[in-house]
């Protein structure tokens, strides 16, 4: 498919947004891009490094963004947190598709309320998983072997020193102030926790063992719903990843563990790891960036208007081709945790 108008970026000059466009920029040379940030200047020197990228500056407390209305653009991409939502409407009014990363579990009832007012006008995907659906691709990449799911849990370390940049240090602390609760699936029922009940351990690529506590995520109904498992948990630690305690950069690690039967209904278990020596930056670029290439046609069929999340648009086989590509690895775990 052709598209002589380019993406716009929101954050595009962030941890995030600057890496996607470099994937976009790998995987479809001709895609023209353009780079959204606060400083002009900035925004210059990541567009002249992409090529067929042009930059601008954005102010998203104003409906049309502060952008020139003889703009045009084949899609919005917010790589930060679209607070007043002008970025979705900004596409809406236009009929382009949008995806942002942002909103979480905590924050996601405006986006899609705002989403359902304008339902025909262009396809949505709530990306706003960990790592931007990554690791719920990874995990359903893992479950192909079951025919039933009885327990699903993801297991995430997320190094103190790699939280992102300035937007994602900040992402961090409204999902905290906004709950220290837990959502998990239990018996089939989508159920609040906290206190001990929340509490949990995780055990790292080396085995060291950090605290950890269930998080308000939204991989927890897109991995209950997608594989219909009755129990999912999805558990979060923050503390010094494998790769640090080796004296290198921090790693990005999550475990998987998942327990079922196969189409004989022998019980069948699979625990594993997926990791990137690179930290949690790479993945979530890969997130965005599959994301955008599906919503813009450049790989599977028209995506119809509405509200999407990634494991309804994605293929997983891909997903996990395109992360092996991006430097993450696979590695078999005990089944004990």
């Amino acid at each position: 498919m052709e598209h002589p108008t380019p993406v716009l970026i929101l954050g595009g000059t962030g941890q995030a947004g600057a890496r996607t466009a470099a994937l976009l920029r790998q995987w479809h040379p001709e895609l023209p891009l353009t780079i959204a940030g606060r400083d002009l200047g900035r925004a210059r020197r990541v567009a002249d490094e992409l090529g067929i990228a042009t930059a601008v500056t954005t102010d998203l407390r104003r409906g049309d963004l502060g952008l020139p209305a003889d703009h045009r653009y084949s899609a919005v991409v917010a790589a930060l947190w679209d607070d007043h939502l002008n970025g979705l409407h900004y596409a809406q009014r236009r009929g382009l598709p949008y995806l942002s990363i942002s909103s979480a579990l905590t924050d996601i009832a405006p986006e899609v309320v705002a989403g359902s007012h304008r339902t025909g006008a262009a396809p949505i995907l709530l990306a706003s998983h960990y790592c931007a659906g990554t690791v719920v691709l990874a995990a359903l990449h893992a479950a192909r072997q079951f025919d039933r799911i009885d327990t699903l849990r993801i297991s995430a370390v997320l190094d103190d020193q790699d939280t992102g940049g300035p937007a994602g240090r900040a992402d961090l602390l409204r999902w905290s102030t906004a709950t220290s609760a837990g959502m998990v699936r239990r018996d089939g029922v989508f159920t609040w926790i906290s206190g001990p009940d929340a509490q949990a351990d995780v055990r790292s690529t080396d085995g060291t063992v950090l605290p950890a506590q269930s998080i308000a995520i939204l991989d927890v109904p897109s991995l209950g719903l997608a594989t219909g498992a009755p129990h999912v948990r999805f558990d979060f630690a923050v503390g010094e990843s494998a790769g640090r305690r080796r004296g290198e950069p921090p790693s990005f690690e999550v475990r998987i563990d998942i327990e079922g039967a196969d189409g004989e209904g022998a019980a069948i278990s699979t625990s594993s790891y997926l990791v990137h020596p690179a930290g949690q930056c790479p993945l979530t670029a890969l997130g965005i960036a599959l994301g955008t290439e599906r919503l813009l046609g450049l790989r599977g069929d028209a995506v119809t208007p509405g509200i999407h999340t990634p494991e309804a648009l994605l293929d997983p086989a891909y997903a996990v081709e395109r992360m092996a590509e991006a430097g993450a690895v696979f590695i078999d775990a005990p089944g004990d945790s």
